[in-house]
């Protein structure tokens, strides 16, 4: 209840009104206490003149009556009552002649004023912590020496003091009370705006917009009441909003085709729509795991690598179900802070394409098959006429010209049996072997056809790659089509640099030539089969358009990556990265 803001108010006003009047009263103590001191001095010194005192050392000599006399005489001036008397005290001995106090009352000899009285000076020192006020006054003169010895007990200045400290008191009780009435009703002023706005607040969590608060004054509480008004509208407008996007959004996901699928960081499921639950067969109420689930559908992928792996931010993964094949994309979206706030995944069912295409893989297989035997009788005869012309020019040329034709006709075959093997399959014949000897003798291989073009073929190897697993035939074949297409289309005179690194479990192979380039429109489409950037080249150089396509075949078949950079007439490099051992190896 007193935590608040209306009682901090309070009791605001009631410390306040607590020390001023403790500073007040303190004041006055002081003020009370040391003019009471310096009243008493001054009415001492007014009595005791210097011509008194000279009057009483004159009639000190006919004896100590005369000083009796005296201070019997000035006893009104001198103030003498209950709480204040004068002693005449015979200096050499001590002792008490004359005195207006009681018989039996005592006093102290060595206070600092007596002191100073029986060394023949006026004492009239004032110490506020002594516990009476004295003053002392020496006679002197030949053959007497009399003190006259004034000491007041205090008792008034007490009893003035606790009249002060009473009428403190009451006022200060006064005071608080007001304080307290007063302080409760200015607060209230502050707090009931404050206490309309907490409600208003409470009912804007829970969803209530309708109602407004009335601003009753012009100070900094209305301009808050104002400022909350228009927010409490413009919020109730952005929430009609959000809701109406909200509500298009679930429109989409439930009736989209591609099943779509949210997880938070902790891997578990935040959102699905029924196409998703349909491909998957999942009911309304099972759990899901990000990590499990995918591990059971033979996914190979990880939450982790999504969320912490920066070149895995967006990733895919064919997805082989009973009777679907689903292509599934997964990217992490992050929140304004750059903070990773949940994985989504799109599922395309691409069953139907992914049956056109097998058809597709194996008409080309089917039809290369039925190709070839045609094609060897057709060289065959071809060559058997070359052998049997008498020497004619036109002949000989025209099976020449058959025979190259076949020859190209069989080279296209054998690629796109090749390509229809690792496209239908991916099945490697895997062994361990020396990268670098493999390297070394493709280079050497290629290194006459670089000689008769006048090229310079180098190649640079940094680390072990002894252990290498794979399909050393294939590989040999990459290494092959990605080399001699630079000395290809490199102008003669070029230089070709071959160079291999081992990165940890993966070996960078990287081939960078100084020739023709690749124009930057084309790039996008290299390793698409029988795409050619300049057909004529390409054709009058005997390609088949199938070489970069094999390549990225069997560097996918080895879980690697293939890339190109090119730029006109400044070069081409080719970035292949594969994993020395495969991730069952590497452990």
């Amino acid at each position: 209840m007193f935590k608040g803001l209306q009682w901090k108010v309070v009791m605001i006003f009631v410390s306040v009104v607590i020390a001023i009047m403790t500073v007040a009263g303190t004041f006055m103590f002081f003020s009370v206490t040391n003019s009471y001191y310096e009243l008493f001095a001054d009415e001492m010194d007014s009595v005791f003149t210097e011509s008194l005192l000279e009057q009483m050392k004159t009639g000190a000599a006919a004896g100590e009556d005369y000083v009796k006399q005296v201070l019997s005489a000035y006893t009104a001036r001198i103030g003498i009552d209950s709480y204040r008397n004068y002693y005449i005290l015979e200096a050499q001995s001590g002792q008490v002649i004359d005195s207006s106090a009681v018989p039996g009352d005592s006093f102290s000899m060595h206070t600092p004023n007596m002191i100073m009285a029986l060394s023949g000076q006026v004492g009239r020192e004032v110490n506020p912590r002594a516990s009476v006020m004295d003053y002392a006054v020496p006679v002197q003169g030949d053959g007497f020496f009399y003190v006259i010895y004034v000491r007041d007990t205090m008792q008034e200045l007490t009893a003035v003091i606790e009249r002060i400290v009473s009428i403190v008191l009451q006022a200060l009780l006064l005071g608080v009370s007001i304080a307290l009435c007063l302080g409760y009703f200015l607060s209230r002023t502050i707090t009931t705006p404050i206490q309309n706005l907490t409600h208003k607040v409470q009912g804007l969590a829970e969803g209530e917009f309708e109602s407004k608060i009335e601003v009753k004054s012009d100070d900094e509480i209305g301009t808050l009441t104002e400022a909350f008004n228009d927010m409490s509208t413009k919020l109730q407008e952005a929430m009609l909003q959000m809701s109406t996007e909200k509500n298009k959004v679930e429109a989409i996901l439930v009736n989209m085709t591609d099943g779509v699928m949210a997880f938070a960081t902790d891997g578990n499921l935040i959102h699905i729509n029924p196409t998703a639950r349909k491909m998957f067969s999942l009911s309304e109420t099972e759990s899901i795991n990000f990590d499990e689930f995918f591990e059971k559908n033979h996914a190979d992928i990880r939450l982790g690598d999504l969320l912490y792996l920066e070149d895995n931010r967006f990733m895919e993964r064919d997805i082989e179900l009973a009777n679907l094949s689903i292509k599934a994309s997964f990217v992490v979206f992050e929140d304004e802070l750059d903070n990773k706030g949940s994985v989504l995944v799109v599922l395309h069912d691409v069953t139907r394409q992914q049956k056109l295409e097998n058809a597709r893989r194996e008409f080309v297989a089917n039809v290369s098959h039925e190709l070839r035997t045609p094609l060897t009788t057709v060289k065959s005869y071809a060559e058997t006429l070359l052998d049997m012309v008498d020497g004619t020019d036109v002949p000989v040329s025209f099976i020449n010209t058959i025979v190259n034709e076949t020859d190209r006709m069989t080279r296209l075959v054998k690629d796109l049996l090749v390509l229809s093997s690792l496209e239908q399959s991916g099945q490697l014949n895997k062994s361990s072997f020396d990268m670098k000897v493999l390297l070394a003798e493709v280079v050497d291989t290629l290194s006459l056809v670089a000689k008769e073009q006048g090229h310079r073929l180098n190649l640079k190897t940094k680390g072990d790659f002894s252990d290498f697993y794979g399909d050393r035939d294939r590989l040999e074949q990459l290494l092959y089509n990605i080399i001699s297409n630079s000395l290809k289309y490199t102008p003669n005179g070029g230089k070709i640099e071959v160079t291999a690194e081992r990165i940890y479990n993966t070996v960078y192979i990287r081939v960078k030539d100084n020739g023709i380039g690749i124009p930057e429109k084309d790039l996008g489409r290299i390793f698409e089969r029988f795409y050619r950037v300049d057909k004529a080249r390409s054709r009058q150089q005997g390609g088949t358009g199938l070489g970069l396509a094999i390549s990225k075949n069997i560097v996918d078949a080895h879980e690697g990556n293939i890339s190109i950079m090119s730029a006109l007439q400044k070069g081409t490099e080719v970035t292949i990265s594969l994993p020395v051992l495969p991730p069952e190896l590497a452990g």
